[in-house]
């Protein structure tokens, strides 16, 4: 990484907690678990901070037993797709990804940041990619494909720039079936749509499927 990438970052990271201040109406100390997520020492709020490019992007919820996460990808073509989905995706995932043989790039980030967001929620890395449930049904749904033993809810977003630029956004909850409160930092305006609801419950008979 370059000099000017890790300036870039470090400017993101300082944009996110700036955000975290006024979500929190203050700044508060910042303290890292044995997993490596930070967290505020003492107060029922979680929160999660993804980056990417101009992007500083947070996800936070309040509540005892809460936990939040979530990942932001830019919409572009990538090397290795094919690889990567091989090596990291259900087959349900890479059938949803090359519909009709034809790669769509749009759902191979959704696909990816839905797991990127489980795993951060878990405080796992993208190493422990191989431990991510499918996110599509056998019916070719979006849907969590794994028993839980607590409320998770996951939500997808598309981010719009002024100039045509198009990211994914996915958030998760763990503890409740809601939304968490997000928000972004960027450089450019931008428009922002939810395009997916994923919940699962304890009981499979009240999971619900995504709003697409």
């Amino acid at each position: 990484m370059s000099n000017g990438e890790k300036g870039h970052k470090k400017l993101l990271s300082a944009e996110a907690r700036r955000i975290l201040s006024l979500l929190e109406g203050g700044r508060r100390e910042i303290a890292i678990d044995e997993h490596g997520r930070p967290f505020f020492p003492g107060v029922e709020v979680d929160f999660n901070i993804s980056h990417c490019r101009y992007i500083a992007a947070v996800s936070l919820v309040r509540g005892e037993a809460l936990r939040t996460g979530c990942d932001i990808e830019m919409i572009r073509p990538r090397a290795m797709i094919g690889e990567i989905s091989e090596t990291y995706f259900s087959a349900a995932e890479r059938d949803f990804i090359f519909s009709q043989d034809k790669l769509s790039e749009e759902r191979f980030y959704k696909i990816w940041t839905l797991k990127e967001c489980f795993l951060k929620l878990n405080g796992l890395s993208v190493f422990d990619m191989f431990s991510c449930p499918s996110f599509i049904s056998d019916e070719g749904q979006l849907s969590f494909c794994a028993a839980v033993s607590s409320p998770l809810s996951f939500r997808l977003y598309e981010l719009t720039d002024e100039n045509g630029e198009h990211f994914i956004l996915a958030s998760a909850i763990e503890g409740e079936q809601r939304e968490p409160e997000i928000q972004w930092f960027s450089q450019l305006s931008l428009t922002c749509k939810m395009t997916a609801e994923i919940n699962a419950a304890p009981n499979p008979a009240d999971t619900v499927r995504p709003k697409i």
